[in-house]
């Protein structure tokens, strides 16, 4: 099989190197792009990607051990540190002692950050026009459908590696890890 017959008409040439993971590189180019595209969006409100999904759950579940904010979104503790600093500067997350064991702390979304909560469903909004542009509802419906079957795959496979437990911010059909 030549990298030319192992893609789909009018996608980028696939290298030789990628030709038995054709879908994890189509994976790897779309996240990318997408990231990029939420970047566009989000930087508007003041945010970076990545941010949106911490204020997602704080809104969802009011306050949150910091360490338990990590668990959730499965980053590098020294990641979502910083991304606290940042939103904590612009007024959208407090933290505070949790006063049922004063060493670890609460976090939790600000008031002033209601606004921030419709910008940001606007902005996914407008993210998801631009992501599903071309495709028909029953074509989305398969798109999702299918992410959602990779999705527990990788979930499964994450759990049996030892991975941490990870939250998606989706709650959508499919689910979380």
């Amino acid at each position: 099989m030549t990298a030319e017959t192992a893609q789909e008409p009018g996608t980028a040439p696939l290298c030789a190197a990628v030709l038995e993971g054709p879908v994890s590189h189509a994976i790897s180019r779309v996240a990318r792009l997408h990231r990029i595209a939420a970047g566009r969006v989000l930087r508007d409100l003041g945010l970076h990607p990545g941010q949106e999904f911490l204020m997602m759950h704080l809104w969802d579940s009011g306050a949150v051990r910091q360490s338990e904010l990590i668990k959730s979104v499965g980053l590098d503790p020294s990641t979502v540190t910083k991304m606290l600093q940042r939103l904590e500067q612009a007024g959208h997350v407090r933290r505070r002692p949790d006063p049922s064991d004063r060493r670890a702390s609460l976090v939790e979304a600000t008031d002033a950050s209601c606004g921030l909560l419709v910008e940001v469903r606007r902005a996914w909004g407008e993210l998801e026009l631009q992501t599903v542009d071309g495709l028909d509802d029953t074509e989305r419906a398969e798109l999702a459908r299918l992410l959602g079957k990779v999705e527990a795959a990788l979930c499964t496979e994450a759990g049996r590696a030892g991975g941490t437990e990870y939250d998606t911010g989706y709650r959508g059909p499919g689910g979380n890890c």
